[in-house]
């Protein structure tokens, strides 16, 4: 029996992407067991929970899971799911593709994103009627864990090209979150240096600026938690739009793979969904389980589906999401 993959759906149209991804996994019979689970919106309406006890435990015993949005409950989903696969980095890679209107064709960017802490740690309190409170939480242990898995994703070869040579960019706002983004900037850099890693740095809003200016002068970027989820959707928009961004939540021993995009309820059920980012997501997936070789012929089935068509109605197209399916399987 091969590996045990985890499949949550979710709500929207995570309920049609997911089951896309699960065709293109199934096209190669490598020998996965897939286990059906639950989360949600509508999981939480039947139950009382987003994230069932039993979710939570089949993602943390699992191999891989693969996930497609939740709705309202989304907090209460993907961070405690992100917890029980010990996540702590998100992998967004923000690419253009041919064929695709881009508003700048030229970018290849790579976001890694601490995934465990800042804004995102839940410490948030309402202390009157006027005043609410949000702790933001840094360590260094979780800085320089990051900066570990920074350092050996560009030595490995896998981050585009861009930003400083076979290094990366750590993007942050220390010179106004001097003891968090400070601590996290100054671990960072601390272990490219002890690690022969060249790094640059950039304060977060100008990177933001520059970044649709020229996409180029980028590549491998290092941001702590809010600023990489605020980031890397602003690449997004450079490159066609969040149907296109994949992502994974890596942990020591296990990982979850996920779109970006949310539930999209405007066009949920309507069999439209672009399901790109998800079998891209899948593509992740087969990677990180050791199938490089099926992951990348998953990748140049999408970039040639994307490039000659069918394409979804985001894309300027007209295909439904089973037909742009069958076209990356065909390619297969």
């Amino acid at each position: 029996m091969g590996e045990e993959i985890v499949v949550i759906e979710g709500d929207g149209i995570g309920r049609e992407v997911v089951p896309a991804a699960l065709e293109v996994l199934e096209a190669f019979d490598l020998g996965f067991e897939f286990v059906s689970a639950e989360a949600g919106d509508a999981t939480e309406e039947a139950t009382g929970e987003a994230l069932p006890a039993e979710t939570y435990e089949l993602a943390a015993d699992a191999d891989a899971t693969l996930f497609g949005a939740a709705g309202e409950t989304a907090a209460d989903v993907i961070l405690p799911l992100r917890d029980a696969v010990d996540s702590f980095v998100n992998v967004r890679p923000a690419r253009a593709y041919p064929g695709v209107d881009a508003v700048r064709p030229e970018t290849d960017v790579v976001f890694l994103r601490e995934n465990t802490e800042g804004v995102y740690s839940g410490h948030e309190g309402r202390l009157s009627e006027d005043l609410s409170t949000l702790t933001r939480v840094v360590t260094s242990s979780a800085s320089r864990e990051l900066a570990e898995f920074a350092c050996e994703f560009v030595t490995d070869g896998r981050g585009p090209v861009g930003g400083p040579e076979d290094g990366f960019t750590v993007a942050h706002k220390a010179n106004v979150m001097r003891e968090t983004d400070g601590r996290f900037r100054d671990e960072v850099l601390s272990v490219a240096e002890e690690r022969g890693v060249d790094a640059d740095e950039e304060l977060m809003d100008a990177f933001a600026t520059k970044l649709p200016l020229d996409p180029t002068q980028y590549g491998v970027v290092v941001c702590p938690n809010l600023a990489g989820d605020v980031l890397s959707d602003l690449a997004a928009g450079l490159v066609g739009g969040l149907g296109l961004l994949p992502s994974a939540n890596v942990g020591h021993d296990n990982a979850l793979f996920e779109p970006v995009h949310g539930t999209a309820p405007d066009i949920a059920g309507q069999g439209i969904a672009n399901p790109t980012a998800a079998v891209l997501s899948a593509a992740m997936l087969l990677e990180y389980l050791s199938y490089g070789e099926e992951g990348q012929r998953v990748r140049d089935a999408v970039e040639g589906v994307l490039s000659d068509g069918p394409r979804t109605g985001d894309l300027g197209g007209d295909a439904t999401t089973d037909e742009v399916t069958a076209a990356i399987v065909d390619r297969l």
